[in-house]
């Protein structure tokens, strides 16, 4: 469903006449030269294309022009090998509506102390080159990632990889479609937003459909249809023995099965990436949507319990950066606290709907009453989540802008078996720990639903918030309550003034 190779990224270079045409050659060959290298990176997952060498004001704006106008085309790498103006790139940045990363590199990694003159000198001039680039952008107030190192250099691929990533998750939600059946979870805040500025700032459109409109195309699914994916269950899954054919919860395993072939018809057909549910408004409906929910997000849609909308496209942006990486995302949230002081840890989970990309091992399809809803036991994934690094976002509306928070967190194995819980579980140890971690999320507002990923680092978000233009706080090693409030603070009066820039 996700597919990085269809992207592109533009490796722009600049330079000036003043250098004369054979220094202007040298500087175009060794751009498509650091270009291909960079195409062929395992690091970097989308297509770099080398771009001819800017020299005037008006290549700059015409390549500008040309960027916003090609589909493809997701950001721009620039790099001055020599001195580039940057009067020259006011008119093509004032136009420009892609992300850009500055590149601060130099063809050669070493000095050639014994060889070095002059020549050597004025071809190789990024060291001043981009300072004069980058001081355009910041007087223009342009949102940028910044990589400095040489180009081979792992580190430096492996920063330009996790941009790329967020491009091609900032370019994905400029026309996602979110399905909200039904409403929000009734009475409850955090769920609520501005869907109208969610679309001017993210492009992202989200639209409410009645359950019933759902309920008739499920209704419609073939008993063929259901044979297929139960098929499919029998295959992939460890299915308990009341779940299989004969046994007492079959049928409800096969009705998991209709929900989740109308639901992807009913997506497909509509161009959805996403999509919300809530288990206040079931009419018609004969069980919650569990397993349907996680197969769903297990094929790369974006999912939100509660009619959280702003957290369904937020576990879609994470599918589409995490895309070919270990370790999976799922929509998640932290329900219970083991507080013993030996050891605090999060239990993360939800009624029914954790993704199975994030599973250790082979997950068990199992059917249990739901005690929430009043409908009948829905049939459900139950897994463990591996110990390691990961990270829980989180998106929230702040009224006056949105704010996405992210907590590092270390995920361990759970202190002993949960023989009579019939969920899917993380649990993991907040960063830099539970007091703190907890204390900072709530202080900003964090909700308690988040996207969770064990395939991105804060990086990847980061990025993609510069991209957005939106506020980012990351809660890690480093974090403590005293300057965190401070930020927080400062952040308030920031993006209050930043209106009037």
């Amino acid at each position: 469903m996700i597919n990085l190779k269809e992207y592109e990224v533009w490796f722009v270079t600049g330079s000036q006449h003043l250098y004369g045409p054979e220094t202007l050659k040298q500087v175009a060959g060794h751009s498509q030269e650091i270009a291909a290298f960079f195409d062929k990176s395992e690091k970097i997952p989308v297509k770099i294309i080398f771009r001819p060498v800017m020299k005037t004001p008006e290549e700059i704006t015409g390549l500008c022009i040309d960027a916003n106008a090609a589909r493809s085309c997701i950001g721009l790498i620039t790099w001055c090998h020599t001195f580039s103006p940057s009067k020259m790139w006011i008119n093509g940045l004032k136009i420009l509506n892609k992300p850009v990363l500055h590149l601060h590199t130099q063809y050669n990694r070493d000095l050639p102390w014994n060889e070095i003159d002059m020549d050597f000198m004025n071809l190789n001039q990024s060291a001043h080159g981009d300072r004069e680039h980058g001081f355009i952008m910041t007087r223009m107030r342009i949102n940028r990632k910044v990589v400095v190192g040489h180009w081979q250099d792992k580190e430096v691929q492996e920063r330009i990889g996790i941009w790329t990533r967020a491009a091609v998750a900032w370019d994905d939600i400029q026309n996602a479609k979110i399905a909200r059946f039904g409403d929000n979870m009734r009475e409850v805040a955090v769920t609520e937003g501005d869907k109208v500025e969610a679309q001017i700032r993210f492009g992202l459109s989200v639209n409410g459909y009645g359950v019933g409109d759902l309920v008739k195309i499920v209704n419609e699914v073939s008993e063929d249809e259901i044979d297929k994916l139960v098929k499919q269950y029998l295959e992939i899954f460890e299915v308990a023995a009341e779940g299989r054919p004969g046994g007492t919860y079959h049928l409800n395993v096969r009705y998991q099965a209709r929900i989740e072939a109308g639901m992807r018809k009913f997506l497909e057909e509509g161009g959805f990436k996403g999509f919300t549910t809530t288990f206040e408004d079931l009419h018609g409906l004969e069980q919650l949507p569990g397993l349907a929910s996680q197969r769903l997000m297990d094929s790369g849609y974006g999912f939100g319990a509660e009619g959280d909308w702003k957290h369904s496209a937020l576990v879609r942006a994470l599918k589409v950066m995490g895309a070919g990486l270990k370790g999976g995302c799922s929509f998640m949230e932290d329900y219970t606290y083991h507080l013993n002081p030996a050891g605090m840890k999060v239990l993360g989970a939800h009624m029914l709907e954790i993704c199975p990309t994030i599973g250790d091992g082979k997950a068990k399809l199992e059917v249990h009453p739901l005690g929430i809803g009043g409908k009948d036991d829905p049939a459900r994934l139950v897994f463990n989540v591996p110990a390691g690094p990961a990270i829980n976002a989180s998106l929230v509306d702040m009224g006056n802008r949105f704010r996405m928070i992210v907590n590092s967190v270390d995920c361990v194995a759970p202190d002993a078996d949960l023989p009579k819980l019939p969920v899917a579980r993380a649990l993991w140890v907040p960063q830099p720990d539970l007091k703190i971690g907890a204390a900072a999320w709530i202080y900003a507002g964090g909700a308690h639903h988040t996207a969770f990923s064990q395939a991105l680092t804060s990086e990847y978000i980061e990025d993609f918030c510069e991209m957005a233009g939106i506020e980012y706080i990351h809660i890690g090693r480093q974090t403590n309550l005293k300057d965190f409030k401070k930020e927080l603070k400062w952040n308030e009066m920031y993006y209050l003034l930043a209106k009037g820039l």
